[in-house]
């Protein structure tokens, strides 16, 4: 239909103004800024080895080198937010393109639900972060879209992409092993259906299987033997689960109650700013899942055994991700990608059900409100509340105080290549590293060990300063003495409740001043 195309364009274009522009505005979160060094020794060193214990896969990384070769960035130094973040944007924008290739569930279901991921806020947001997630969920959903298309007498284009798309899921990130658990779950429960109404299922032949587990195979040697040349990457890959499944019942850093992820998509509200919610995804996805199941066995529709396996497995992964202790926000990109589909089918059984009764531009009339809506979610979310605490999606950020800590050390340091020390407990000093990492002279502390000698310049948390004050002027013998100032003409943090203090040399500090005075 030319409405759908329409839609469909605008919804493209849409999708790609909320996450295109001013990728450098948001400051580096600490899981971004430590993506980014370890990818800075793949660019500059070319080299990769995977770390069973943190970190994730290398997709994230091998991906990275693309935009930063075309950008002609050959040092961390060089490299840009915006040649990190293209990457999670790329894959952001094939979520919207994969849609279309599903089989088999309308042209009006799967136009609504382009349009609803293109605006969806948690969507957007995190395709706009240099972490896992994305690619993930990308990867994912690549393979249930290719394996509804398996069947005798298919192309063989199609058990290839499955096996790619899940080789892909495995060197992305050790949590795959649950997304791939739930579609096995999902498929079994659509099975006994399919088994309870007599009717036949979609079985894959055993060539198709067999083509897609190769593929699966090669691609996840190739990732994480970092392309043949570190075969141990291949046994860690399968020894990272045992530290994975101990972090996943950990309650403290991360914990939070069954419904943090149902209260983020349907209400949440700070002191300040808008309320936040995706509850029309909700409505229209559950509104999706039941219709389906609601059919008839002799009137089932096209698509039907694919909606169910999507509700189902959306369902799944939101209870299982809710289970789970460990949570971060983006982790909820997993159920919410199928409930958006599911959420196109509902809306476009809403709009039919109004068309009978002669009443569609009032569902075309709430859709538009209800789209328009996420994307003014999506645009405050990006572009004002992009590091604020009052947005569901930010979760533990820096503020822009680290661009100006950064700022103050480059300035204090930039004349004579002054050595700066950094001491914060449990090296919570991220994201520091990034923003420092063009200084050749940083030592990073997580305490006042034996081999620490203050130095120029000096960042650190509050509580080190009693012991820092020994170290600057007990320790040293007369006439060693330098007398600190503060770097800082008020309080500086890295994120919310992290303060971190600035000391720098008078004579440091002097010569600074007189170097900007005319």
């Amino acid at each position: 239909m030319r409405w759908e195309r329409a839609a469909l364009v605008l919804a493209l274009v849409g999708g790609a103004a909320l996450r295109l522009p001013d990728l450098d505005l948001r400051p580096m979160h600490t899981d971004e800024a430590v993506h980014a060094i370890k990818f800075g020794a793949l660019l500059e060193h070319g080299t990769y080895r995977y770390d069973r214990n943190e970190y994730h896969g290398p997709t994230l990384n091998y991906f990275t080198l693309v935009p930063a070769w075309l950008s002609g960035e050959k040092t961390l130094a060089g490299v840009s937010e915006t040649t990190l973040r293209i990457v999670p944007v790329f894959f952001g924008f094939c979520l919207l393109l994969l849609i279309l290739l599903l089989p088999d569930i309308g042209p009006t279901a799967s136009a609504c639900a382009v349009i609803l991921g293109a605006a969806s806020p948690a969507m957007v947001f995190y395709s706009r972060y240099y972490i896992q997630e994305t690619l993930l969920v990308c990867f994912a959903f690549g393979l249930i879209v290719a394996a509804s298309r398996l069947g005798p007498g298919g192309r063989r284009t199609w058990p290839v992409m499955a096996g790619v798309c899940a080789g892909l899921m495995c060197a992305t990130k050790e949590t795959w092993i649950i997304s791939v658990g739930m579609m096995g779950m999902a498929v079994l429960g659509v099975r006994i259906i399919q088994r309870h109404e007599k009717r036949p299922g979609h079985v894959p032949d055993a060539t198709s299987v067999g083509v897609a587990l190769a593929c699966a195979g090669a691609v996840w040697v190739l990732f994480f033997s970092s392309f043949l040349t570190h075969w141990e990457g291949v046994r860690d890959s399968l020894l990272a689960y045992e530290s994975y499944f101990t972090r996943a019942g950990e309650n403290a850093r991360h914990g939070h109650p069954w419904y943090y992820f149902l209260e983020m998509l349907t209400y949440s509200r700070g002191d300040h700013g808008p309320a936040w919610t995706e509850a029309g995804i909700v409505f229209f996805g559950v509104a999706g899942f039941w219709s389906a199941f609601r059919e008839k066995p002799g009137q089932v529709r096209e698509g039907r055994d694919l909606r169910m396996f999507l509700g189902l497995y959306a369902l799944m992964m939101l209870a299982v991700s809710s289970a789970i202790p460990y949570k971060t926000p983006w982790l909820v990109l997993g159920a919410l990608q199928p409930l958006i589909i599911l959420a196109g089918s509902g809306v476009s059984a809403f709009l039919k059900w109004l068309e009978r009764r002669r009443l569609r531009p009032l569902g075309i009339a709430i859709t538009v409100l209800m789209v328009l809506h996420l994307a003014w979610q999506s645009w405050m979310g990006d572009f004002r509340y992009y590091d604020d605490p009052v947005n569901p999606y930010v979760y533990s950020h820096p503020g822009d105080d680290v661009r100006t800590i950064a700022a103050a050390v480059t300035r204090a340091v930039q004349r004579d290549g002054a050595a700066i020390q950094v001491v914060c407990g449990g090296d919570d000093y991220w994201p520091l590293p990034w923003y420092l990492r063009a200084l050749p002279r940083v030592g990073w502390w997580s305490d006042l060990g034996e081999g620490f000698v203050p130095t120029d310049v000096i960042l650190a948390s509050p509580e080190f300063e009693p012991a820092l004050l020994k170290r600057m002027y007990d320790m040293p013998p007369p006439g060693e003495r330098r007398l600190y100032v503060p770097l800082f003409d008020r309080a500086m943090f890295l994120r919310p409740g992290k303060e971190l203090r600035g000391y720098v040399t008078l004579d440091l500090r002097n010569a600074v001043l007189e170097e900007k005075s005319p």
